[in-house]
């Protein structure tokens, strides 16, 4: 089978991570956008790409397969869009926009031109979270009891201009972060009957808060922050337990019930994902079976609802 080949918007630290991991075997990039153009150029030379000026050159003249945005989520509207309305299959890093509105932009795009879009949430093209789901479905550990899920990296550190640090991209815990555990409970648990958000704003960014999503019998309490390194999830029942250490990217989950170990290895990378995405695009999809719309845009509802508590309002907005 002939490469699969990515139209490439962006070329930051993003770009060159996914990059990185899926050049050399069955993924090619084959056309660069970025608006810095000697970071283009960089970029398009490591990778055997071609650059374009413009991003409707890119969409008119670029021979490709599928477009991969990966620039700051305030700019994903537009470049979202433009492609699908070019009748390109759109992988789109997360969060694909900033609010709901913006996510139904997009989906609505995809619905009139017939043309997949998809959130670029690694975790979930990934076995380890998919037999987290597996283990929740089929009542490993019983009724569920709690959750607990942390995120936390020391982001403050990270220069002032930073696109995490900076209000008029829409930086901050939430959007950058806090969609992993967001996401995690949605989709083991769906959408939560009560949403809850107690955070703290520092220059116009929210720097940490806990969301507590109520689910009736139990809650999910998620912590992130900008200020320290943890991660871990831990999910509790009546009949044993389930923990993932590193949940968002994870190589190892372990599951405790009935007396008995359980582990179960694999592997979340940029490659499974980008192969998955681009097996279901030649497929014919409009739609993830591992990101479906309807979760992408549901969590952004949640992520709506805890900025609307915690008063947070984007300059832009």
């Amino acid at each position: 089978m002939e490469k699969f080949r990515w139209a490439y918007i962006g070329s930051g630290n993003i770009a060159k991570s996914t990059a990185r991991n899926i050049t050399g075997g069955e993924h090619a990039i084959s056309a660069v956008y970025s608006r810095n153009q000697s970071k283009a150029n960089s970029f398009a030379k490591k990778h055997g790409a071609k650059v374009y000026n413009t991003f409707d050159e890119l969409l008119s003249e670029g021979e490709f397969d599928g477009v991969y945005i990966a620039t700051p989520h305030t700019s994903h509207l537009d470049y979202s869009i433009k492609a699908m309305q070019a009748k390109k299959p759109v992988l789109c890093e997360k969060p694909v926009g900033v609010s709901v509105d913006e996510v139904d932009k997009m989906l609505s795009a995809s619905k009139e031109n017939g043309v997949y879009f998809c959130e670029a949430m690694w975790t979930w093209f990934s076995d380890v979270a998919l037999k987290v789901k597996e283990w929740i479905d089929d009542k490993r550990i019983g009724e569920i009891k709690s959750v607990h899920i942390d995120y936390a990296f020391p982001g403050l550190m990270m220069s002032k201009d930073s696109r995490v640090l900076t209000p008029e991209t829409a930086g901050g815990a939430l959007l950058d972060i806090g969609i992993y555990p967001i996401t995690y409970c949605y989709n083991l648990f769906g959408y939560p009957v009560t949403i809850k958000c107690d955070g703290v704003i520092k220059g116009g960014i929210d720097v940490a808060e806990t969301v507590t999503l109520g689910y009736g019998d139990f809650d999910c309490v998620l912590e992130m922050s900008l200020s320290k390194l943890k991660e871990g999830c831990k999910i509790v029942g009546t009949k044993g337990e389930i923990n993932v250490p590193i949940f968002h990217m994870a190589r190892l989950a372990e599951l405790k019930a009935d007396g008995k170990k359980e582990s179960f290895r694999g592997k979340t990378n940029y490659l499974i994902e980008f192969t998955r995405a681009a097996e279901e695009i030649r497929a014919g999809k409009t739609e993830s079976d591992y990101i479906p719309h309807l979760a992408t845009r549901d969590c952004m509802r949640i992520m709506d609802e805890c900025r609307k508590q915690m008063g947070l309002v984007y300059p832009f907005e």
